[in-house]
């Protein structure tokens, strides 16, 4: 679908803000209530990066006029990485420089990255309860690296609620991945107004 998408013309942004990412939040809706369950969601996520695969030549980026640089990640004990991968692939179309470590990222790892790559913000991703708590701890290690000051960070992920972002001192906790980057270039064009 994508290859008769980008063989028809359609814009590579539409194609994945309009197809893909819509896609998606519908996949992560049905996880959420039940209807699917995770084999469903690999399989998603296989076709989302398929389809990604093919789209991504066609997408336009002039490195020259990037809004800023993230790092993201999905925090350590966590192997999931779709709602991540989304948000990655928004970002870059929206002109963001972005570093993905990956998943199931040691919070050492992503204190590393921030000191070594200085981004205007830092994005960690949760889908398991039991892993939220990595986000508090990479947030009160950026602290001890006298680097909080220095970066935003958004957390987000289907469990994650702005009362946990409040309790662990996240900037903000993006309820889907539109409105997490709609954030992102918000503070970024704060931040150059001033």
């Amino acid at each position: 679908v994508a290859k008769e998408a980008m063989d028809a013309g359609v814009d590579p942004h539409i194609a994945i803000t309009d197809g893909i990412v819509p896609g998606m939040a519908i996949v992560g809706e049905k996880y959420e209530t039940g209807e699917y369950f995770l084999p469903e969601m690999v399989v998603a996520g296989a076709v989302m990066k398929e389809g990604m695969e093919v789209i991504n030549p066609y997408l336009k980026g002039d490195s020259a006029k990037r809004l800023g640089k993230v790092v993201i990640a999905t925090v350590e004990g966590d192997n999931h990485d779709l709602g991540k991968n989304i948000v990655t692939t928004l970002l870059g179309v929206h002109g963001f420089e972005v570093v993905d470590l990956g998943k199931d990222v040691p919070t050492d790892k992503i204190i590393g990255a921030v000191k070594e790559r200085k981004p205007d913000i830092l994005g960690l991703s949760a889908l398991l309860t039991v892993t939220m708590p990595k986000m508090g701890e990479a947030i009160e290690a950026l602290k001890v690296a006298d680097l909080r000051e220095k970066v935003k960070v958004i957390i987000g992920g289907s469990p994650v609620t702005w009362e946990f972002a409040e309790s662990i001192g996240a900037d903000h906790c993006a309820v889907n991945a539109l409105e997490g980057i709609k954030k992102c270039m918000e503070w970024l064009t704060l931040q150059k107004v001033r």
